[in-house]
């Protein structure tokens, strides 16, 4: 026996009346969306999860017009009519169900409700902490209830993918002990033995390889994760990913089986095609053309390095950087020329606040008269430069007449993400972002691959990470090194690369992934270059590498952010949007008050002290 789609308690859902449905009894319950009571008449729109119909209640039936008089906004109420067609000019075209409406024959009251914090509509003028809050309230808004819909229709394609390739879905353990993955656990003291405590994992990723050592060849999981970090737009607590891991294979299947993916979510969820399969980018290639390994590929604006243009130059400070070893990087912004000498000077000051000394800036203009053609270069520092080295730039920047050149220089890898990083600001402030000539997104998906295996201790934003030598972990220390680097990684650290990749699209990072060390003497290797020695490598990694020892096939992974790809398919700026129940920036949850203090009593059966408050 199946249930009733709708519930027991109706016939239909407000939001699938149609035309057809016209002289039909029906019953529905939901909330009141709005109430118009013209005293012989009343009209009540009526909400639940599939829409809004139009409910009328008039003098025929009396007892309906008089509840319809008592209910206010977000009662939840039951209400039996017959459909009928709208009258002509009198139809909403707004509303899915516009053409028709309900001639309420019974009213009954389910449940009162108090007025809203806020009104139950989008586009609402409101704090989030007030949302937050009330977010049971904030979810009835139609913007975040669709967002609701369009992850779960999101995880049904991706369950329908992994399993039609032969993927299983196998549960791994959400108490574990602490592991060392980049950033802080969440960490839950034991009751039993006192002085100890598991961690939440910040991903399944040993888990997922000792299932390949188990034989399950293929797995998958929609799986929660839980990292201690700063916040940003994109970053809760608590996040959810596609978790996956596959034997017997290597980059190639993992790119065949993303790609599959996500063309089926965006055909399935946006109706639209993805070009497949996705472009790639190298990582120093991304570096050196975008300044980050997150390009936005919908516009182009890309860095030109112009060490060769200025390899003589009397420009003092592009020289002395120079002859640091460090860059000079530039970028033409298309019809810069229209901004003002004070728009130019708060660019120098953006620049300033992420730690450069300065931005130098110029405007591409019309030659001068006699000057055979060649464009000139409107700046502060052109007085310092050769007609050689203005050309030079230009040519580099592929800046054309009205165009503005911007400059940024020093420590290679600052100057290029400097520059990356005011590429996007500029395009996002100047609406160069491109979209369809419909207005619909573009979708930019791209391929990173080959990144580093270490990176420099000092250009690391994670001060907890393990070093060696001056050097971290790129991505994760279970990484694959890149063929050619598997012998003498340890000597050459700065040129290793992996055989990593990431799925960018749009300037977000969706997948990280990567084929994994499945040696456990390489992998012992790795943990000596970085500062782990065989003895803490056995504490912290040992059921791994001995699980290793019981022969580990070759195999690679991926995990696919959840929340971020519903964010960019939504529109939203937040995954806090695409979440039932988010945390704030703080990492708090206002609506149940978490995190709260323990009782006494616990932090005594636990063997634990409250730590000293914080002073104002």
């Amino acid at each position: 026996m199946s249930i009733s789609p709708h519930g027991s308690l109706r016939s239909h859902g407000t939001g699938t009346l149609r035309a057809e449905h016209a002289d039909e009894t029906v019953t529905l319950a939901g909330w009141v969306d709005t109430r118009r009571d013209h005293g012989g008449v009343a009209f009540l729109d009526l909400r639940d999860r599939s829409g809004i119909v139009q409910v009328v209640a008039d003098p025929e039936a009396s007892e309906a017009l008089e509840a319809a008089h008592r209910v206010r906004p977000e009662w939840v109420i039951e209400v039996t009519g017959t459909v009928r067609v709208r009258p002509e000019g009198m139809r909403n075209d707004r509303l899915p169900t516009g053409d028709v409406e309900v001639a309420a024959t019974s009213i009954r009251v389910l449940s009162v409700a108090q007025t809203t914090p806020f009104p139950i509509e989008d586009g609402i003028d409101v704090s989030e902490e007030l949302r937050l809050t009330h977010r049971y309230v904030d979810l009835r808004r139609p913007r975040l209830a669709r967002n609701l819909q369009v992850r779960a229709q999101v995880t049904s394609v991706i369950r329908r993918v992994m399993e039609r390739n032969g993927f299983i879905d196998v549960e791994t353990p959400v108490l574990t002990r602490p592991t060392p993955e980049g950033a802080r656990d969440f960490l839950v003291p034991s009751r039993l033995q006192p002085g100890t405590s598991y961690a939440l994992p910040q991903s399944p990723q040993l888990f997922k390889q000792l299932l390949m050592v188990a034989g399950v060849e293929r797995y998958y999981q929609i799986a929660r994760c839980f990292r201690d970090e700063n916040l940003r737009a994109d970053r809760q607590p608590e996040f959810t990913q596609l978790d996956l891991e596959l034997s017997f294979g290597d980059e190639e299947d993992v790119y065949g089986l993303m790609e599959e993916l996500f063309a089926e979510i965006w055909r399935e969820v946006l109706d639209e095609e993805l070009p497949v399969p996705f472009p790639r980018l190298t990582y120093a290639e991304s570096m050196r053309r975008f300044g980050t390994d997150k390009p936005d590929l919908r516009y182009a604006m890309e860095l030109a390095d112009l060490g060769s243009v200025f390899a003589e130059t009397q420009v003092g400070v592009f020289k002395g950087v120079l002859e640091g070893g460090g860059s000079v990087v530039a970028l033409a912004l298309p019809d810069g020329g229209r901004l003002t000498r004070r728009e130019f000077d708060d660019w120098t000051e953006w620049a300033k606040r992420r730690g450069a000394k300065g931005l130098a800036w110029g405007v591409v203009e019309e030659p001068t008269e006699g000057a055979a053609g060649a464009a000139t270069l409107r700046s502060p520092l052109t007085k310092f430069m050769s007609d050689e080295e203005v050309a030079g730039v230009i040519a580099a920047t592929g800046a054309d007449v009205g165009d503005a050149i911007f400059f940024g220089a020093g420590r290679t890898s600052f100057a290029f993400q400097l520059m990356g990083a005011l590429r996007v600001a500029l395009a996002d402030e100047q609406g160069l972002v491109g979209t369809h000539d419909d207005g619909s997104p573009r979708w930019e998906f791209v391929w990173i691959v080959e990144p580093p295996m270490f990176d420099p201790a000092e250009e690391s934003d994670d001060p907890t990470a393990a070093t060696a030598e001056g050097w971290v972990p790129n991505h994760h220390p279970f990484t694959a090194p890149a063929p050619e680097f598997v012998d003498d990684f340890e000597q050459r650290p700065g040129e290793a690369t992996t055989r990593a990749y990431d799925i960018v699209l749009n300037g977000t990072e969706l997948a990280s992934g990567s084929v994994r060390i499945h040696d456990a003497d390489l992998q012992r290797r790795v943990f000596r270059f970085l500062g782990v020695s065989d003895a803490d490598a056995e504490e912290k990694f040992g059921f791994l590498l001995r699980g290793f020892s019981y022969g580990v096939p070759p195999h690679c992974g991926i995990a696919p952010g959840l929340d971020r790809i519903v964010m960019l398919i939504t529109g939203e700026d937040s995954i806090r949007e695409v979440i039932a129940f988010p945390k704030t920036q703080s990492g708090s949850d206002p609506m149940t008050d978490a995190p709260a203090p323990y009782e006494a009593s616990v932090l005594d059966e636990l063997g634990l002290r409250p730590a000293p408050r914080p002073k104002a």
